[in-house]
């Protein structure tokens, strides 16, 4: 075994080259594999643990009070399913409760539970800030932890229910259930009017909503019929907050599979490439003594090597980014501080591609080191002072006959000599091709994406409103929203003008809060473009996001039940799908929902401009109309959208970097096996000008032919991958985000391949050019 690795050291350092192409292609798939994994497992693992570790509740189940007795529903925790429960609990709902005081505004429909305790066996809460509320008067409210901590209690709080009952904020508490926006005594809830009642399960099978369903279906299935009226599982809470990895892991999937595949197709590139120059060193090892399993384990170990240090490196390096990119998708989505820190690579991860990556470099070296088992030492020696070029040189000769230059023509006739490798690296370069494309594809659908819901093409300033409740305590706007209204229209350059707000409130036959957009003006004319259906016309009509369409399973002309800001339950037709918003719900019925506001009236304004008009200049001049206002532009891309094209440019350029690195390595081979004809080249007249030309011609031919085969493979996956983003982040995508492919760009993307191939090409070729040649006829 001491032979063989001395052996195989001393290949190493003679194969130079060929051992960096090799590290540093395992080096990127690692980094690669590592960042993949660990984005696919940031949300269930960080959020299992946390919410088991919180026991947070796997359905939340509302029942009503007047159908079932408190006795009833406490039965319903008896089935065998039930691991866990809490409640009965009271429940009141505050509709337009008012906070002195406080830091958060409050949500129009205002959800208060009564519970004696937080540490209950199911959705067991601690309270970060003060303490529970213990007699009547008090309520403790349900916020992130982390948001002002421990010295929240500082400033004193009030919540002002309907009827001018006054509560006094003693706590603040994070529920990972979301059970309630805020907790008191049970005799408090009462005495603010019972809507409903309260119970908490956790169940033994609780992987899937079927499952859930079964369970909750089980438990309540002795009570009257309607006593349940709503429910709410912990999978929603969890696909929510999977929306922001979800984003990437397509197309993340896909560049780690291509890299994957590059990896092998250039290790086996190299490791075939040693084993034919190599020809006479594994008959000198043969002549040595050396068996024919010795000398299979001596190109095994020498590629093994270099393959080991990449993929330590890499690991180290796609424990970096995935840590960073797992912690970064879950920016700007709600609740995601119930993941915040510790979203990262889990460890499971590193003995997977430790020993996985390294396991694939020697499968895919089996078969040339097979190859230089095989070879009998005298043939190996012999072997070694052969160039095998018989259809290098047919070609060539028919090439000849063509009016090209010699160069170029000879240069066409270098992958015909060894097809075998010819086809290594041209799948190399189709893979380069496929990546490019693919990437410009992805960059110009979120660039779209940005486009269609920021609505640049038709909203220009948009202008925010000052909250003077906020923490920081702004002075806010002087006039009404309908005189604002009026004074921007008056400003020169403007065409259109919307307003929208902010409210919660509830649908019948959920416990959910429903996240409300509340819009008016001329959103008929600058609303996004919609995922399927159309826009409001009036009352009585709302559009929903995809992530609600497919949580409640809507359909267009379906009918859902909210309740207004005089806590009436009003009906709703969905007319439409929208992909973004950011809301669950948005209405025009400015009126009869605005009270649910926490402002009561709008947040910001947009503000769509007469042709010709700055929005630079007309922003300054809605700064002046009141001192509330705060205009900006609207330059669109979001910070998603920039991690997107970020994480996409970075990969792209990695892979384009392997991929010329494998043409680099194939024609480093190719000038070393015919150093003999390059030298009988020169010797009767060949310049160094021409040996480059030869040589890049050669790669370049065959770029061509693989940028003629990727781009259409790179289309074809652009059009796979943008649904299946979509579709994991709970979303449907407008169909105007696949159309960003144009013929110019087409023809672009397919010279890429050439472009690659000649990269990789021109340094061996000037490196071949500059050799002399008395030198090389004389080795040889």
């Amino acid at each position: 075994m001491r032979a063989v690795w001395r052996a195989a050291r001393a290949a190493v350092k003679r194969r130079r080259l060929q051992t960096f192409v090799l590290g540093v292609v395992v080096l990127v798939s690692t980094a690669t594999a590592v960042t993949t994994l660990g984005l696919m497992s940031a949300v269930s693992g960080p959020f299992d643990k946390m919410y088991n570790a919180a026991n947070g509740a796997h359905v939340v189940a509302e029942f009503d009070s007047s159908k079932a007795t408190t006795a009833q529903i406490a039965r319903t925790t008896q089935t065998s399913e039930v691991e866990a429960s809490a409640g009965p609990y009271p429940v009141a709902v505050l509709h337009r409760p008012t906070e002195t005081g406080g830091p958060f505004g409050l949500a129009g429909v205002f959800t208060v539970v009564g519970r004696d305790r937080p540490d209950t066996p199911v959705d067991t809460m601690k309270v970060f800030s003060g303490r529970w509320a213990t007699a009547p008067g008090e309520i403790v409210l349900n916020v992130p932890d982390g948001f002002g901590g421990s010295k929240l209690i500082d400033t004193e709080a009030h919540v002002i229910a309907p009827g001018g009952v006054d509560l006094k904020v003693v706590g603040y508490a994070t529920s990972a259930s979301n059970s309630a926006d805020g907790w008191v005594t049970p005799a408090q809830a009462e005495a603010l009017g019972i809507t409903s009642t309260q119970m908490m399960y956790r169940f033994r099978h609780a992987g899937s909503n079927s499952a859930l369903k079964a369970d909750i279906a089980t438990a309540t299935a002795d009570l009257p019929s309607g006593s349940l009226t709503g429910t709410s599982s912990y999978l929603t809470l969890k696909a929510h907050l999977a929306t922001g990895p979800d984003t990437y892991l397509p197309f993340l999937t896909v560049f780690g599979i291509l890299g994957l595949i590059v990896s092998v197709l250039i290790v086996g590139n190299v490791v075939s490439g040693a084993v034919v120059a190599g020809y006479r060193h594994i008959g000198v090892l043969k002549a040595l003594g050396f068996t024919p399993d010795q000398v299979t384990a001596v190109y095994l170990v020498m590629v093994t090597f270099p393959a080991a240090i990449g993929c330590a490196i890499g690991a180290g390096i796609g424990s970096v980014v995935g840590t960073h990119l797992a912690q970064q998708a879950f920016w700007g989505i709600s609740g995601n501080y119930l993941v915040a820190g510790m979203a990262t690579v889990p460890t499971w991860v590193y003995p997977v591609v430790l020993i996985g990556m390294p396991a694939l470099v020697v499968v895919s070296a089996l078969i040339p080191a097979v190859k230089a088992r095989r070879l009998p030492a005298a043939v190996a020696i012999s072997a070694g002072n052969v160039q095998q070029t018989g259809r290098g040189l047919a070609a060539q000769r028919r090439l000849g006959g063509s009016r090209l230059p010699r160069p170029v023509s000879l240069g066409l006739g270098w992958p015909f000599a060894r097809p075998g490798r010819t086809a290594l690296t041209l799948s190399t370069v189709v893979l380069g091709v496929t990546t490019t494309t693919l990437a410009i594809g992805l960059s110009a659908s979120v660039l779209k994406f940005d486009e269609t819901q920021n609505r640049q093409d038709r909203i220009q300033v948009t202008i925010s409103v000052d909250d003077p409740s906020a923490p920081w305590h702004p002075r806010g706007p002087v006039h009404t929203d309908k005189q604002l209204f009026a004074l921007l229209r008056t400003l020169p350059g403007t065409a259109h003008v919307y307003a929208d707000a902010t409210a919660r409130t509830r649908m019948a036959g959920s416990t959910n809060a429903v996240r409300m957009g509340l819009e008016t003006g001329d959103t008929a004319v600058l609303h996004p473009d919609l995922a399927r259906g159309r826009w409001t016309n009036g009352a009585g009509e709302v559009v929903v996001g995809s992530e609600f369409w497919h949580q409640h399973k809507l359909s267009l002309g379906q009918t859902i039940v909210l309740r207004d800001s005089d806590g009436k339950q009003v009906p709703e037709t969905v007319v439409g799908e929208q992909s973004g918003g950011g809301w669950d719900v948005t209405s025009t019925d400015w009126d009869r929902f605005i009270g649910l506001s926490s402002t009561q009236r709008a947040s910001t304004f947009y503000v769509g401009l007469s042709k010709g008009t700055d929005p630079s200049t007309y922003a300054a001049a809605a700064g002046r109309v009141d001192p509330g206002l705060q205009p900006s532009l609207n330059n669109g891309v979001d910070t998603i959208e920039k991690v997107m094209i970020s994480v996409i440019s970075t990969l792209t350029v990695m892979l384009i970097i392997v991929s010329a690195l494998g043409v680099f390595n194939a024609v480093v081979l190719n000038t070393r096996e015919r150093r003999k004809d390059l030298g009988v080249l020169k010797s009767v007249g060949m310049t160094p000008r021409q040996v480059i030309v030869m040589v890049v011609t050669a790669m370049a031919a065959l770029g061509m032919v693989g940028g003629l085969l990727g781009v259409p493979l790179g289309m074809l996956a652009h059009r796979i991958i943008i649904p299946a983003t979509g579709h994991g982040t709970g979303r449907d995508l407008p169909a105007s985000l696949l159309h960003v492919w144009d013929w110019r760009l087409q023809v672009l993307l397919a010279s890429s391949g050439s472009v690659i191939a000649a990269l990789g090409a021109f340094l061996p070729s000037i490196r071949a050019s500059r050799a002399s040649a008395a030198e090389v006829l004389r080795t040889e």
